[in-house]
């Protein structure tokens, strides 16, 4: 289509130029300064072939712009009159500047400068200092230097509006980036929220169900549990709703300090737990420690789940510029859990987004450890 669009206008400006030479020697509106002959049948086909030459000088630059230089220094041998001949072949040497021949455009400058100054060289009298051939050499330059300025200018205009796109497509790429990631940490954090509270919801369920009849008192308590678990759900999925919505949650965010909680309910359904801590307790950056917290809960779940009857060790340790959290267990090692777990790939997932390591697998001496490494300075 643009190919189509591109040859109809050249075909208009071959019409149009043939009409104003025609029409501007007819009546006479310039002059080349010599004696001239009036224009026949054999002026006319000079002006007429390289007019309509000009309908190819975009695909055809080489072969337009030697037809219209001839023509034009035949027009001027045989003393036909005015100057208004030499327009196609000064739109030629346009044409092949713009299109970045600049070797052809100046080549045809040359060959038509080298005809016509040839041909007053070799006149039996001088031109008038007022004819029209007095003004081709600059005519030539300037049609070379406007080619040229304005091929310099449309690949400007062009590299603009490609760095534009670009800079667009990059933009879209990183807005799709960050829509990923978000849904990404939506998935963690409803993962590591519900799947550790529906794993307490149902042991503590199952306690209540096999002491309903004989330990009613041992059942409400089981109970009680599965209120809570549901109420802590609650306020986790309230405060990870009230970070995408941009406002306050209701309660804290996850982090370390919500240990204590952790350690209690995995307690209340049957599982010890001794807490450690090694060195001087820090103030971790918020990503961190939301991490670390997520990463202990997830060991909790999976201890819950998959360990059986066990006893947890957590140990949470502050070096220089790097905090460690172990989760160990003395319960059965499931290796299904070592390869396949969702929950570990996920641990490891936050482990490496925060800069840090995750290590997971079974002990030599039974059980199973957890044991992340997080930098202060959260991910580089």
């Amino acid at each position: 289509m643009a190919e189509v669009r591109t040859r109809r206008t050249d075909a208009l400006v071959a019409a149009g130029v043939l009409s104003g030479i025609v029409g501007g020697t007819y009546g006479g509106l310039s002059s080349s300064g010599f004696p001239e002959r009036p224009l026949d049948t054999l002026g006319l086909a000079l002006v007429t072939v390289s007019s309509l030459a000009l309908a190819f000088r975009r695909s055809a630059p080489l072969p337009v712009g030697t037809i219209t230089v001839a023509c034009a220094v035949a027009y001027y041998a045989w003393r036909y009159p005015g100057i208004f001949a030499a327009a196609p072949a000064l739109m030629s040497i346009y044409t092949a500047a713009v299109l970045g021949r600049r070797r052809l455009a100046v080549r045809l400058a040359v060959a038509m400068a080298v005809g016509v100054y040839g041909l007053i060289a070799l006149a039996d009298v001088d031109p008038a200092p007022d004819g029209g051939f007095t003004l081709l050499s600059g005519w030539l330059v300037a049609m070379v230097v406007f080619g040229e300025t304005t091929r310099n200018r449309r690949a400007y205009l062009n590299e603009v509006e490609r760095r534009a796109a670009e800079a667009e497509r990059t933009r879209e790429e990183a807005a799709l980036r960050r829509a990923d990631e978000e849904r990404l940490w939506i998935a963690q954090e409803l993962h590591d929220t519900l799947t550790h509270s529906i794993s307490v919801i149902n042991v503590q369920a199952s306690v209540a169900m096999q002491l309903l009849d004989h330990d009613p008192a041992r059942s409400r308590e089981a109970l009680t549990a599965v209120k809570e678990s549901g109420r802590e759900a609650m306020r986790e999925l309230r405060a990870t709703l009230g970070v995408l919505r941009q406002a306050d949650p209701d309660g804290p965010e996850a982090g370390l300090a919500r240990l204590p909680r952790l350690v209690a309910r995995a307690e209340a359904v049957g599982l010890p737990v001794r807490v450690l801590v090694v060195g001087e307790r820090l103030d971790l950056p918020p990503d961190v420690d939301r991490t670390a917290y997520r990463i202990a809960q997830e060991a909790f779940t999976n201890v819950l789940r998959h360990a059986g009857p066990a006893s947890i060790t957590l140990t949470t340790e502050y070096r220089p510029g790097t905090v460690v959290l172990r989760v160990e267990d003395d319960g059965e090692s499931a290796t299904e859990v070592t390869r396949y777990g969702m929950g570990l790939i996920g641990m490891r997932e936050r482990a490496v987004a925060a800069g840090g390591s995750l290590t997971a697998g079974p002990r030599p001496q039974g059980g199973f450890a957890v044991r992340a490494e997080l930098p202060l300075a959260g991910r580089p």
